[in-house]
């Protein structure tokens, strides 16, 4: 179906002219016109969708059309970055429309909460928030929520993980009864299905590809030990001309700046992002990244979901994700746009249960490939005698030398006799 087929306003359909956008995505095609009928909806679509111009283009053509009183559309997101690719997507839709947007979050320069509070009490078309920046300014109580006329849950499931029920809630109440409730999540546990229940109205339901990596993309794991994984990563991209972008996730954030020195020793053009950095730092590293000044970029989960960044390569999983959702939103950053991609992923023995939960979710078995003879030898893949081991102590991965330390001739360890403590 193309957008063309929509009953568009003729500076939205502009905006789309210019941003190359034709054919909508099974999402969009399936959500927009609910959207236009002004109901409630659940739309059940993994990242890389299309669902952020699912919600957005319905928003953008009615403000168009008929403007707006103040604040028309609230669109809350767990994270800053989410919320700032949600705010650049409506710039770039709304290039040709005269709707004004402004993004809420924690951090950034010093004058930014300064910048909101005016946006907010100015009454800005459209704003996106992650909840408890919003909360802070709504405490202060300047902002007319009145007008809003559509709300936006976008990551649902990632906010409640965060603990962020309450919040949203909280917001809620501060809201019109009379809007639309737009609520957008990977994955549809009961805990969404009641918060559903608080606070939409006779929804529609669209569910998309819930929770299935992409076809176009080549997943392959490696079976190795925890010092054979920097020895591997070198091994892997020995040829640097392989892959021009490379996404490396690390479960912890301790490994972020460890990984990354060490890629920098093999000569590599890397960088690392994490929670840590000031929002200023991470987004001169998404943007270096964004435009190939930096080939490799280590990153923990805070990427996992909600960065649109086109034409990666290759993700890698130096660690096995502690949820198995969080693998699939991993692995969602490359193969993007009907784009081709590679997941790699490592697995040590305390990984082995986890990893199975995965390929339970994904309903496919992922081909284990051993590390390079030179390395060592690896572990093999039962995950029935690693089932219920802990994960480790938490602790950040040990630097090590070729091989895999005490090995038993290639085979599991039986859990009385691991050397790795729990």
């Amino acid at each position: 179906m193309k957008f063309t087929e929509f009953d568009f306003e003729p500076e939205v359909m502009d905006g789309l002219e210019s941003m190359g956008f034709e054919e909508c995505t099974p999402v969009q095609e399936l959500a927009m016109p609910v959207i236009f009928q002004e109901e409630d909806l659940i739309a059940c679509a993994q990242t890389g969708t299309g669902k952020t111009a699912a919600y957005l283009l319905p928003v953008l053509n009615r403000v168009a059309r008929g403007g707006s009183k103040g604040i028309d559309t609230l669109i809350i997101a767990p994270t800053r970055e989410l919320v700032l690719q949600i705010d650049q997507q409506i710039e770039g839709f709304s290039y040709f429309c005269p709707v004004s947007s402004i993004a809420v979050y924690g951090g950034g320069e010093a004058n930014a909460f300064e910048r909101q509070r005016v946006a907010l009490r100015k009454g800005a078309d459209i704003i996106v928030a992650t909840p408890g920046r919003l909360l802070a300014h709504m405490n202060l109580r300047y902002g007319d929520f009145s007008t809003v006329r559509h709300l936006i849950l976008d990551e649902a499931d990632r906010m409640l993980d965060m603990g962020f029920f309450e919040d949203i809630m909280r917001i809620v109440r501060e809201l019109p009864v009379e809007r639309q409730t737009l609520l957008f999540s990977a994955t549809m546990p009961p805990k969404i299905r009641k918060l559903a229940n608080s606070i939409l109205r006779e929804p529609h339901e669209v569910n998309i590809a819930i929770s299935k990596p992409a076809e176009n993309i080549l997943q392959v794991a490696y079976m190795t030990y925890e010092n054979q994984k920097l020895p591997l990563v070198s091994d892997l991209l020995k040829d640097k001309d392989d892959f021009e972008s490379i996404l490396i996730f690390t479960s912890r954030k301790a490994n972020v700046t460890q990984i990354v020195r060490e890629l920098k020793k093999m000569k590599f053009r890397a960088d690392g992002i994490s929670s840590d950095l000031e929002q200023g730092e991470r987004e001169e590293v998404l943007r270096n990244f964004r435009n190939r000044k930096t080939q490799i970029m280590v990153a923990t989960d805070i990427l996992s979901r909600g960065i649109d960044i086109e034409g990666i390569d290759l993700v890698l999983n130096f660690d096995v994700p502690n949820d198995a959702e969080d693998y699939v939103h991993r692995i969602g950053r490359t193969a993007r746009a009907q784009r081709s991609g590679v997941a790699i992923t490592f697995i040590t023995e305390k990984d082995q249960h986890d990893f199975k939960k995965i390929e339970d979710l994904i309903e496919r078995e992922v081909t284990k490939i051993p590390v390079p003879p030179e390395l060592g030898e690896s572990p093999v893949y039962n995950p029935k005698e690693f089932r219920g081991r802990g994960r480790g102590n938490g602790k950040p991965f040990r630097k090590g030398g070729k091989g895999g330390g005490n090995r038993s001739g290639g085979k599991g360890r039986k859990p009385g006799n691991s050397s790795q403590k729990k």
